[in-house]
């Protein structure tokens, strides 16, 4: 999931133990509750699955899918929904919220980088701010084009490099140094890395601009939301001492404060993702 805001800048030339930096990961996406965060993201899982024009009965798996939000919106559209992540407590929100709502879908533990279905088992393969989070980037994106069908289709949203999301990596990777020699999740947010990862299974890919408004009660109440609840933010926190805490949180306050466009004490922080819908070739 999260390399937890790797700079924008090329490897380093020895290879990182990817294996380590998903136990971190995984701990790190453990701590928390980020369903607290997740639930408010819920739009864009409906936005893309609306892009991707799902049909009913269409076999849909949603990788790296933390409490569910485009898994439940595929199965409000009568598809045949796998949600899947690494993370079991995750999947157990999701698996309340669709009980809540008397949907019907299966709930399997997987590892986006090793997704244990067979080739072509999907109609469509989604992702909303997951499967970025992974270490091994080229993995993941095989792993995506071989689980779906040839004429399906892959939908990710990721968020990008100049976003409010993609610029509180930078940030926190200024306080907390990333693994070294792995590449910035946010570069899945541009077309570049998208051309590059999925590119060659492709018939088609069509990206486009969103933004996501993050709306909180002020720029403190995301920043005590985010290191309280969003498990890589609590887990920075703790790796630094009273003074680095304060430093990474003013710079966070900061930051909000420069996206923030409310005019009334509250925030409004608009987040820039990238909708992509790739045809499998």
């Amino acid at each position: 999931m999260n390399a937890l805001s790797a700079p924008m800048t090329p490897p380093s030339a020895a290879a990182p133990d990817l294996a380590a930096v998903k136990a971190r990961q995984r701990a790190a996406w453990s701590s928390g509750d980020y369903c607290v965060v997740g639930t408010t993201l819920q739009i864009v899982g409906e936005s893309l699955c609306e892009a991707m024009d799902l049909r009913a009965g269409q076999r849909v798996l949603d990788v790296a899918a933390g409490n569910g939000n485009a898994s439940l919106a595929a199965a409000r559209r009568w598809c045949a929904v796998t949600s899947t992540d690494y993370v079991g407590a995750l999947l157990e929100r999701g698996r309340e919220r669709a009980e809540a709502e008397r949907l019907d879908m299966d709930f399997r533990e997987a590892d986006a980088e090793a997704l244990p279905f067979d080739d072509g088992a999907f109609d469509a393969v989604l992702s909303t701010f997951g499967a970025m989070f992974a270490p091994d980037a080229p993995r993941v994106a095989a792993e995506m084009l071989r689980v779906c069908r040839p004429g399906g289709r892959i939908g990710m949203a990721n968020w990008t490099p100049q976003g409010f999301i993609g610029q509180l990596f930078k940030t926190i990777g200024r306080h907390v140094p990333p693994p070294a020699g792995v590449s910035s999740p946010a570069l899945w947010g541009t077309r570049e890395r998208i051309d590059a990862l999925l590119g060659p299974g492709a018939a088609g890919i069509e990206v486009a601009t969103r933004h996501f408004a993050f709306r909180y009660r002020s720029p403190e109440h995301l920043l005590q939301v985010f290191r309280t609840y969003y498990g890589p933010v609590l887990k920075a926190f703790a790796a630094l001492d009273e003074a680095g805490q304060t430093a990474l949180a003013n710079d966070i306050l900061d930051l909000a404060g420069s996206f923030n466009r409310a005019e009334d004490g509250t925030l409004v922080a608009p987040s820039e993702y990238l909708e992509i819908v790739v045809t499998r070739r």
